[in-house]
C-alpha cells in the first residue's frame, strides 16, 4: 500500500497579520527594545534567577526536594488489592457457589484469591456455605466468618 501525501495547506499571504505592519520600519517591535531571538533564554530557563518572581507566583515548590530517599525501591511491594467475603464467589467464578452448596463434608471447593489478583479478604457480607480460602492476608472479621460457615482460610506468601 501507498501512503497517500497529505498536502500541506498554506494560508495565502494576503491573510497574515503581517501584511498590516509592511512599510512601518519595526514591525510592531518597537525601535529601542529590538525584537531579538531568546532575550530571556529558552523555555525554562532562569527559573532561579531573572524568571524567579514568575516561578514564585505561579509554580510554587517547582524547585528542590521533598521527603526521603529510598535507596531500592521496589515498586510492588506495597500492592495489595483487597475484597469482601460477600464478592467471594464472583471472583471465584460460575459454579463454585453450586459445588460449595452440593459438595460432601469435608471436600470444599478451593477458591485461590491470588491467582485472581487479590491479596487481603475483608469481612464485609455473609458466607453460608463452606469453602477453602487462600489468600496472603485475611482480617479478624473475613476469618471468623469462613470458619463459622465450615470453611478454611489459608494464608499463602
Amino acid at each position: 500500500k501507498k501512503k497517500k501525501k497529505t498536502k500541506k495547506r498554506n494560508m495565502p499571504t494576503r491573510t497574515h497579520k503581517n501584511r498590516k505592519k509592511r512599510g512601518h520600519v519595526s514591525a510592531g517591535h518597537g525601535r529601542i527594545g529590538k525584537h531579538r531571538s531568546h532575550p530571556g533564554g529558552r523555555g525554562n530557563a532562569g527559573g532561579q534567577h531573572h524568571h524567579r518572581i514568575m516561578m514564585d507566583k505561579y509554580h510554587p515548590g517547582y524547585f528542590g526536594k521533598v521527603g526521603m530517599r529510598q535507596f531500592h525501591v521496589l515498586k510492588n511491594r506495597k500492592y495489595c488489592d483487597t475484597a469482601n467475603v460477600d464478592k467471594l464467589f464472583n471472583i471465584a467464578g460460575e459454579g463454585v457457589y453450586e459445588a460449595a452448596k452440593s459438595a460432601p463434608s469435608g471436600k470444599a471447593p478451593v477458591i485461590d484469591l491470588i491467582e485472581k489478583g487479590i491479596f487481603k479478604l475483608l469481612g464485609n457480607g455473609q458466607i453460608n456455605v463452606p469453602v477453602i480460602v487462600k489468600a496472603k492476608f485475611f482480617s479478624k472479621l473475613a476469618e471468623k466468618k469462613i470458619v463459622a460457615a465450615g470453611g478454611a482460610c489459608i494464608l499463602s506468601a
